[in-house]
C-alpha cells in the first residue's frame, strides 16, 4: 500500500499539465471548454483524495511500512537526494484531511468561478497547487518539501495577482511574494546547515540525529526552520502579508489562507519536533512570537469592518496559539488544532460570500450596542485600525536601507568603476568599413558626373578625421587609441589599395554567390546533398 503515495501528488498535477497545455494550445478555451476543465481538476484532485483515504486507512491497519523510496534524484559524493515519502503518522492523517478540502473547494469553484475570464487559468494553478501541497506533506526529504513549499508559494502569487491587470492585486501578489522569499531564505539555510552538520537531509535522519548535536547546533537548524515557518504561517513581523493575500478570488484565499496552505509552517514545525525539543531557546522563541501574534490579531481584529478582513485576523490570532503550544511542549494538541481549524476556517471562508444572504431578516437585538471605542483610549483604537502600522515600520526597517544600498551602489558604479573602466559608448560609427569607402567613391563619381567638365575634381564625401571609436577612462582610452591605430591602418594601406575596379569584381562575384545559392537550395539537390551526407558517413 505504501506505494500509493505517489499517485497522490501525481494525479493533480497530470491534470494541471492537461489543462495547461489543452489552454495554451487552443483545445480547451472560452465558456464552452469550462466543464471539460472543471470534470479534469475534478476527477483528478477526487481520485488523489480517495488514494489519500486508502493509505490512510492502510495505515490505521498496520499495513504501511513507514517510508517509501522511488528512487535517487542526485547522488553526489556524499550527497544523496532520494525520492521518498513517509507513508504513517501525522503526514498522511494530514494529507487525507487536505485532500478532502481541496476536492471540496475544487467542487465549489465550479458554479463560482463560471463565466470567469481566467477559469482555465484557475484551476490550472488550483491543481498545480494542489499537487504542491500533497507533495509537502508527504516528502521525506528536506528537498522534496522544499520543492512542495516554493510551487505552492508561486501558486498562491498568481492567485493572488489574477485579476493582474489592477494595479492593487499586481502589487500585493507582489508584495505577499517577496515577503514569503525572507522564509525561503530562512528554510534554505536550514537545509544546507543540516547537511553539513548531519550529513543527511531525510527529515527521519535529522530528526533522530537531534540528541547528538551540540545546542549551538541544534538551535541554528531550529532558528532557521522557525523563520521559514513564521514567514509561511504569517506570524510577527510577516503577519501584514496576510490581509494582502485577499486580492484573489474566494476559492483560492479559503484553500490558501484558510484551509490549507497558511498551516504549512506550523505542521514544519510539528514535523521537527525532536529537534525543537532539544533546543530550549528555539521553543522560548515558537512561544513568544506566537503568543505576540495571537494577542496583535485579537486586537486588530477587533476594528476590521470587512468579513474577509476579519477571517484573517482570526487565521493569524489561531495560528499564534498553535506556535505558543508548540512552544509549551503541547504538541499533540497543536496538530489536532490544525486539523480542526483548517476544516472551520475553510468552511467559513467559502461561506463569506452568502454571508449578507444568509443574515437577511434576521431580527435586529434590542439590547444597547457597544460604543466601538467605549472606555478604550483613542490612540489604542486608532493603531487597531492601522493595524499598528506594520507595513511603514516594515519599509522604514528593511525596504529603505535596501533601496538605500542600491542608490549607494549606483553611486560607486557610476563615479568610481566606470570612469576606471570606461563607460559603454558607440565603438563603430559605421557598419563597415569597405561600406564606407564605397559610398564615398560612389557619391565622388556622381558629384563628378554632374558637374561642368571645367569644374575641377571634387574629393569624396568623408573626413578622415572621424574619430572610429571613442571611449572613457582608462580602459576606454586604450581601446580607442587600438581601435584608431587599425582603422588607420586598414584606411591606408588595405581599402585605398583596392581600388574601385575590384569592388566591382567583388558585386559580381557576390551575385554570382547567389545565384549558385539559389540553386544549390532546390529540393533535388538538397535530396542529393543529403545521400552523399549519409554515404560518406555510413
Amino acid at each position: 500500500m505504501d506505494a500509493l503515495v505517489i499517485l497522490i501528488p501525481l494525479m493533480p498535477l497530470s491534470a494541471a499539465a492537461v489543462v495547461g497545455l489543452g489552454h495554451l494550445f487552443g483545445f480547451i478555451d472560452g465558456e464552452t471548454g469550462e466543464s471539460l476543465t472543471a470534470d479534469i481538476v475534478g476527477w483528478a484532485i477526487t481520485m488523489s483524495c480517495l488514494l489519500a483515504l486508502a493509505l490512510l486507512g492502510a495505515d490505521l491497519l498496520g499495513k504501511n511500512t513507514g517510508t517509501y523510496t522511488l528512487g535517487h534524484w542526485l547522488n553526489s559524493d556524499t550527497l544523496d537526494i532520494p525520492v521518498n515519502f513517509i507513508t504513517t503518522g501525522f503526514h498522511v492523517r494530514l494529507a487525507a484531511l487536505f485532500a478532502v478540502l481541496l476536492a471540496i473547494v475544487v467542487r465549489f469553484s465550479m458554479n463560482y468561478m463560471h463565466r470567469e475570464v481566467g477559469y482555465h487559468r484557475f484551476f490550472f494553478m488550483l491543481s498545480l497547487f494542489s499537487s504542491a501541497m500533497l507533495l509537502l506533506v508527504l516528502s521525506g526529504n528536506a528537498v522534496g518539501t522544499f520543492i512542495g513549499w516554493e510551487i505552492a508559494g508561486l501558486s498562491s502569487y498568481f492567485l493572488i495577482a489574477y485579476a493582474y491587470d489592477r494595479p492593487v492585486a499586481a502589487a500585493n501578489a507582489t508584495r505577499v511574494f517577496v515577503t514569503n522569499r525572507i522564509g525561503d531564505a530562512g528554510f534554505i539555510l536550514g537545509i544546507g546547515l543540516t547537511y553539513a552538520w548531519v550529513g543527511s537531509i531525510n527529515w527521519n535522519d535529522l530528526n533522530a540525529a537531534a540528541a547528538q548535536l551540540s545546542s549551538g547546533e541544534v538551535t541554528a537548524i531550529a532558528l532557521c526552520f522557525s523563520v521559514a515557518a513564521f514567514a509561511k504561517s504569517a506570524q510577527l513581523p510577516f503577519t501584514s502579508w496576510l490581509g494582502r493575500a485577499m486580492e484573489g478570488p474566494t476559492p483560492s484565499s479559503a484553500v490558501f489562507y484558510g484551509a490549507v496552505m497558511v498551516h504549512a509552517g506550523v505542521y514544519l514545525i510539528i514535523l521537527l519536533r525532536p529537534v525543537f525539543e532539544y533546543s530550549t531557546l528555539a521553543m522560548a522563541v515558537l512561544a513568544v512570537v506566537g503568543l505576540i501574534t495571537a494577542v496583535y490579531s485579537f486586537v486588530v481584529g477587533l476594528t476590521q469592518t470587512d468579513v474577509k478582513s476579519s477571517l484573517i485576523f482570526a487565521t493569524s490570532g489561531q495560528l499564534g496559539l498553535m506556535f505558543l503550544e508548540c512552544g509549551l511542549g503541547f504538541w499533540q494538541l497543536a496538530g489536532w488544532h490544525l486539523c480542526a481549524h483548517a476544516v472551520v476556517r475553510g468552511y467559513l471562508f467559502l461561506t463569506a460570500p452568502s454571508l449578507m444572504h444568509n443574515v437577511h431578516g434576521l431580527s435586529v437585538d434590542s439590547s444597547p450596542r457597544l460604543d466601538p471605542v467605549g472606555d478604550t483610549p483613542a490612540w489604542r483604537y486608532v493603531a487597531s485600525v492601522q493595524r499598528f502600522w506594520l507595513d511603514p515600520i516594515t519599509d522604514w526597517a528593511l525596504v529603505k536601507p535596501v533601496r538605500g544600498l542600491a542608490h549607494d551602489l549606483s553611486y560607486f558604479d557610476d563615479h568610481i568603476v566606470d570612469r576606471i573602466m570606461g563607460g559603454a559608448a558607440p565603438a563603430i560609427q559605421a557598419i563597415s568599413s569597405l561600406a564606407q569607402l564605397e559610398e564615398r567613391m560612389i557619391g565622388a563619381q556622381l558629384d563628378k558626373a554632374s558637374a561642368p567638365a571645367h569644374a575641377p575634381y571634387l574629393r569624396p564625401v568623408g573626413n578622415d578625421s572621424d574619430k572610429f571609436a571613442r571611449g572613457s577612462g582608462l580602459a576606454g582610452k586604450l581601446t580607442e587609441w587600438t581601435a584608431a591605430i587599425l582603422h588607420w591602418f586598414e584606411d591606408r594601406f588595405v581599402l585605398r589599395g583596392i581600388g574601385k575596379d575590384t569592388i566591382n569584381y567583388g558585386r559580381q562575384l557576390g551575385h554570382i554567390a547567389n545565384k549558385f545559392e539559389q540553386s544549390v537550395l532546390r529540393p533535388r539537390y538538397l535530396v542529393l546533398f543529403v545521400f552523399i551526407t549519409l554515404l560518406v558517413a555510413f
